[in-house]
């Protein structure tokens, strides 16, 4: 495979952009989902509870965000605020790491993004690339999430398109 030229990289990078944003706001909106009165749910003895899985959601995304624009990994484990025992506290913090991170994304170079880093060992990959591992890693345990969300006896919002929950919401609201 030859090597993604600067120009390649800062294409990649200005498309994933908006696609950066948008799965910030999703996966926001299933965290602040989580109900306070059940957060510890766990639909198995090995499962993360739903707050442990929404910990590991926001502390992994801003690895991989701020590892990405620092040009190296760094996997040393992400402290964790008192204010974060909660699914609000969790999301606020999420969101205050989401934005300075993505504000160092949007001062890549095409240098810096065609740079290779290495992922543990197990992967070589432009910077860039690692931008779509980290959406497909969000993907994955928002879905989780999400699945934990009504069984907890919360409300599924919407994640692509309306959930039930998010479409009786917006009848109840016009009905008014």
């Amino acid at each position: 495979m030859s090597s993604m030229t600067p120009e390649q990289a800062a294409f990649l990078l200005q498309y994933q952009l908006p696609s950066i944003k948008n799965e910030h706001r999703t996966t926001h909106g299933v965290i602040s989902a989580i109900p306070t009165s059940n957060a510890d749910y766990r639909p198995d003895p090995h499962s993360k509870t739903a707050l442990e899985l929404a910990w590991h959601m926001a502390a992994a995304e801003n690895t991989f965000y701020r590892s990405i624009a620092a040009g190296a990994f760094d996997f040393t484990p992400t402290p964790r605020p008192d204010h974060t025992h909660t699914a609000a506290g969790i999301a606020q913090w999420y969101d205050e790491t989401f934005a300075k991170n993505f504000e160092a994304l949007t001062k890549l170079t095409g240098e810096q993004a065609a740079k290779v880093l290495d992922f543990r060992g197990m992967f070589q990959l432009p910077a860039v690339a690692f931008i779509d591992f980290s959406l497909r890693h969000i993907t994955h345990h928002r879905g989780q999430v999400s699945t934990y969300i009504r069984a907890m006896g919360g409300k599924v919002p919407a994640i692509y398109g309306e959930s039930f929950d998010s479409a009786e919401a917006k009848k109840a609201a016009q009905a008014h």
